[in-house]
């Protein structure tokens, strides 16, 4: 009975002290300054269209000085029409991050321009969808390229001058799918992963040299990417549940709403944002119940096309009367809004 009892106060003890340091914890974050985006240089990625150009109109609005980057020139010169509108000063750069020395010319060019980095939001990526069969080694590479070969050559271009300054902010835009393997999209997923274990890691590395990395996993996102998502296997059937999946209430969200919380999180400095309730749940089952959610996975593979065809087809060469209906009505809203229209041949 004793010993119960000792057990009891023990527990009580580590849980008081827990919670102590739980609020404590709580009141510094509460007190800590908001971060400014007020005259700061801000570099976004892939910022010529969808969620990066979303980004980058918050951010103007906010007083910041917003460079953008991506591959197609003709993209970059709509997006450069459309934030001049908002007023502010703009750059845009083409470059492929997936070479480091286009990387660091990128940087240099915005150096030159405005100084040092204060922020740096790794947007870029790229989508493939079809079976596992129909991927090649080449997807792989080209996704583990762009989403963590890009990101790690820009953070080195910037960290320098943040170290030198004491301050600065990353923003690693992962996905749900770095959190969760999703059906289909094992290339994206694959290294999407490997995007939150590197910044992770630099999170916990860099917090000494007062520079705060956020990772963000946003759930599906209504920017109209599935035009330039890339689809493989029965393309047209492929392309046809990403695209009624990505636009779906409940599902998806809305680039604005996505862009905001991710904003958010950078301001505050959160070492993680998980950005929607799909994103959320799948990041819980996988920790918590890991075998069933492998089987819901399973099951949905099962009802995914099986065609292992490796021919690449953009999704703008798979329209279906179905994917033009009003199932897809706010995809292409959001596509018409987000330079998502002109397909990029990238």
């Amino acid at each position: 009975m004793a010993d119960r009892r000792h057990t009891e106060r023990k527990g009580f003890s580590l849980g008081a002290l827990a919670a102590g340091v739980g609020a404590v914890v709580g009141l510094k974050h509460a007190l800590r300054p908001r971060y400014s985006f007020q005259g700061k240089t801000v570099v976004i990625t892939g910022g010529s269209r969808g969620l990066g150009l979303v980004m980058a109109r918050m951010l103007l609005k906010e007083g910041a000085r917003v460079a953008i980057c991506g591959r197609d020139v003709e993209s970059l010169k709509r997006a450069h029409a459309d934030l001049e509108r908002i007023g502010g000063e703009v750059l845009t750069l083409r470059c492929d991050v997936r070479d480091q020395v286009q990387v660091d010319a990128m940087v240099g060019a915005v150096h030159e321009q405005w100084g040092a980095v204060d922020v740096l939001i790794n947007n870029a990526g790229v989508i493939m969808v079809g079976p596992l069969e129909s991927m090649t080694l080449e997807d792989f590479e080209e996704a583990v390229d762009v989403h963590l070969w890009g990101p790690l050559y820009t953070t080195l271009a910037v960290v320098p001058d943040m170290k030198a300054k004491g301050e600065g902010r990353i923003v690693n835009v992962s996905s749900m799918g770095g959190k969760l393997s999703i059906p289909h999209l094992v290339p994206y997923s694959a290294s999407k992963f490997a995007l939150v274990g590197l910044s992770d890691g630099l999170r916990t590395e860099l917090a000494q040299d007062g520079i705060r990395v956020t990772t963000a996993c946003p759930s599906l996102i209504r920017t109209g990417s599935p035009r330039n998502a890339n689809f493989k296997g029965d393309h047209e059937k492929e392309y046809a549940w990403f695209h009624v999946s990505n636009s779906m209430m409940g599902v998806s969200m809305s680039a604005e709403r996505v862009a905001r919380k991710i904003i958010e999180a950078c301001r505050r400095g959160d070492a993680e944002t998980l950005v929607g309730m799909p994103a959320k749940l799948g990041a819980v089952g996988r920790a918590l119940a890991p075998n069933l959610t492998a089987r819901v996975l399973d099951a949905v593979n099962r009802m995914l096309p099986q065609d292992s065809t490796p021919e690449r087809y953009k999704g703008s060469q798979s329209e279906t009367p179905l994917t033009r209906s009003w199932l897809t009505e706010m995809s292409r809203r959001a596509a018409e809004r987000n330079n998502e229209n002109e397909v990029s041949l990238h």
